[in-house]
């Protein structure tokens, strides 16, 4: 009689050292980082990273001993942040937050973002893109779509505690002795990922981006990226840096694949979302400036012109309509 040896699901990675050069590497490696730089502080230089979890979920600690700034994205995944010691800046630049040991914090999402840190214990929950998708269209109802999360407003005092007690929980199983069962892991994949879903504050996008025929590759992705986060103030800075293009190369790939410039794409959908909501909307609820200048359009009379030409009527038109 033979007895099967089942396979721990988890998967796990570990790195640790006191080379700077390396840490920056391994880091900026793990966050799709460029222009990752260090310096000593007063402590000793020493590193360690460890990675437990599984394709939906991961726990992650990092301890860096040293100033680092860099740039970073989330990439595939939605992480939430919080240090037990050091701390730092997200979004430097933008949309700063400050960090400090209980203070939260969810890495913007798709998008690259510029940090600074000191002498940090951090740990980390990481969620797959297309995993925390699905369960917040199963809770908020619709279809999966993109999320963004507001990293500068704080959650609620209460909403903090549940998130805690539920990583704590999370904790136990993933990193925990025992080897848990895939299904256990999905169960509690799926209940953390509720809790950060209820702990802070984000919107669910709509999931449709129309793609111009003919775009293929970075320029599709480009596009969706444009429809995603048309809502925050990117440029096409921004979207050459998430396709991995330089700005240049962007423009060439949109006027040879779609006739357009990249900029023209993404003033033409920021147009069509203030023609949504003035078409939803009536005079007593909102002002067309208010909607304009809320997507970007801080000009209100070259905006009302290139209305006009891109519908065929003036802004006042649609709202009374």
């Amino acid at each position: 009689m033979s007895t099967e040896t089942r396979a721990d699901p988890r998967l796990r990675y570990e790195a640790s050292g006191t080379d700077l050069g390396a840490a920056l590497d391994l880091f900026s490696d793990a966050y799709e980082g460029a222009h990752f730089n260090g310096a000593n502080t007063e402590r000793s230089f020493a590193y360690r990273f460890r990675m437990v979890g599984d394709g939906s979920m991961s726990l992650r600690t990092t301890h860096f001993d040293a100033k680092a700034t860099g740039q970073a994205t989330a990439g595939d995944e939605y992480v939430v942040m919080w240090t037990t010691d050091g701390g730092g800046t997200v979004d430097v630049g933008r949309d700063d937050v400050t960090f400090a040991p209980g203070t939260p914090v969810v890495f913007p999402s798709g998008r690259p973002f510029v940090f600074e840190l000191e002498d940090i214990r951090q740990n980390l929950v990481h969620f797959d893109r297309r995993f925390l998708e699905r369960v917040a269209a199963e809770e908020h109802g619709g279809q999966a779509g993109p999320l963004v999360f507001d990293h500068a407003q704080r959650p609620r005092t209460e909403d903090l505690r549940g998130w805690n007690a539920q990583v704590a929980r999370a904790a136990r199983v993933v990193l925990g002795p025992a080897e848990p069962s895939p299904l256990l892991l999905a169960e509690i994949a799926r209940e953390t990922a509720l809790a950060m879903l209820h702990t802070f504050p984000h919107q669910q996008l709509a999931p449709e981006s129309p793609v111009p025929q003919g775009a293929t590759s970075r320029v599709r992705e480009a596009v969706e990226y444009m429809h995603a986060y048309a809502h925050t103030p990117i440029t096409t800075t921004d979207v050459a840096e998430h396709v991995g293009l330089s700005v240049r190369g962007l423009q060439q790939a949109f006027q040879r694949q779609v006739g357009t410039a990249p900029n023209a794409m993404l003033r033409g959908i920021r147009m069509d979302r203030v023609r949504e909501e003035l078409v939803a909307g009536s005079p007593g609820q909102l002002t067309i400036a208010s909607v304009a200048v809320r997507w970007g359009f801080a000009h209100l009379g070259r905006f009302s012109a290139a209305y006009h030409q891109r519908f065929g009527e003036y802004p006042r038109d649609t709202l009374h309509g």
